[in-house]
C-alpha cells in the first residue's frame, strides 16, 4: 500500500535510506517532507502578511497540476533508467 501514498521519488528516497540507514530510514524522508511542508507554510503565511500573490497557483486544481508534471518527469525517468539497464 506504500506506493499509493508516495511519489516513485520518494519510494526511491525511503528505499535507499532503508539500505543505508535500517534505524530510521522512513523517519529521514518524513523529516524532509514535514520540514518541507512547514516551509511552505511558513511562506505561504509571509507572502499573505503582506499581501502578495502566493508564489503557487491558488486553487487545489493548479496545484495538483504541477504534481502531475512532476510525477510525469520522474515516470519516464525510471522508464528510461529501467529500459537501460
Amino acid at each position: 500500500m506504500a506506493f499509493l501514498l508516495f511519489s516513485p521519488v520518494e519510494l526511491a528516497a525511503i528505499d535507499y535510506y532503508w539500505c543505508t540507514n535500517r534505524c530510521c530510514g522512513c523517519m529521514i524522508v518524513m523529516t524532509e517532507v514535514l520540514l518541507a511542508t512547514l516551509t511552505g507554510f511558513i511562506v505561504g503565511v509571509i507572502f499573505s502578511f503582506f499581501k502578495l500573490p502566493i508564489p503557487a497557483p491558488p486553487v487545489l486544481p493548479g496545484v495538483m497540476g504541477i504534481v502531475g508534471i512532476y510525477l510525469g518527469h520522474e515516470a519516464l525517468q525510471m522508464l528510461m533508467k529501467h529500459m537501460a539497464s
